[in-house]
């Protein structure tokens, strides 16, 4: 009796199945081999505005090395980029420039907000009158990472945040939706 290989199982459901049908064939959907390569290749853009931004340098760096999970190579146009990582301070003049290189991003994009001050004004929430209350108020957020500043290990719980996200989405339904909302 031949002896076969076990399959892939990942947590949600079965992605790959290997060894079922003969050595040399794999069976899956289009749809999970587009979301698998893409999750394995994010490529954040570079958008440090105050202190988060020396955190999210240092998680790219040898310590921490993000790229071992795939989003290590940091753009700095946003024509490149999947995720844009808006690490630190957000005031009033930034704010127009920060929806303007979300817009300029392609589709698919996702947008991770890093710290306090991003997320919700940090210490200058009160009165601070030039600072954004929260950079969810001209970009969909997709994740928040939270601290004042969050530690790399936070960033990179974040970016696997956002590869999960891009695991469980599907990209041909995505597409389908865009087409009929045109």
């Amino acid at each position: 009796m031949p002896q076969t290989k076990q399959p892939f199982v990942g947590k949600e459901k079965r992605f790959l199945e290997e060894g079922k049908y003969g050595d040399n064939l794999f069976i899956t959907s289009i749809d999970s081999l587009f979301s698998w390569a893409r999750l394995s290749s994010l490529w954040p853009m570079t958008f440090g505005l105050a202190c988060c931004a020396i955190e999210m340098m240092a998680t790219a760096a040898a310590r921490y090395d993000l790229d071992r999970f795939g989003a290590g190579v940091m753009r700095p146009s946003p024509r490149q980029t999947d995720v844009m990582i808006v690490a630190g301070t957000v005031t009033m003049k930034m704010a127009d420039r920060i929806k303007r290189l979300y817009d300029q991003m392609p589709e698919p994009k996702y947008v991770l907000s890093m710290g306090s001050c991003a997320t919700c004004g940090g210490p200058y929430w009160k009165h601070g009158y030039h600072v954004l209350k929260g950079v969810d108020l001209i970009v969909p957020v997709d994740v928040y990472v939270t601290g004042c500043p969050p530690r790399p290990e936070a960033l990179i719980d974040g970016i696997l945040k956002i590869q999960e996200k891009v695991r469980k989405e599907s990209l041909i339904k995505r597409k389908l939706q865009e087409r009929a909302n045109v």
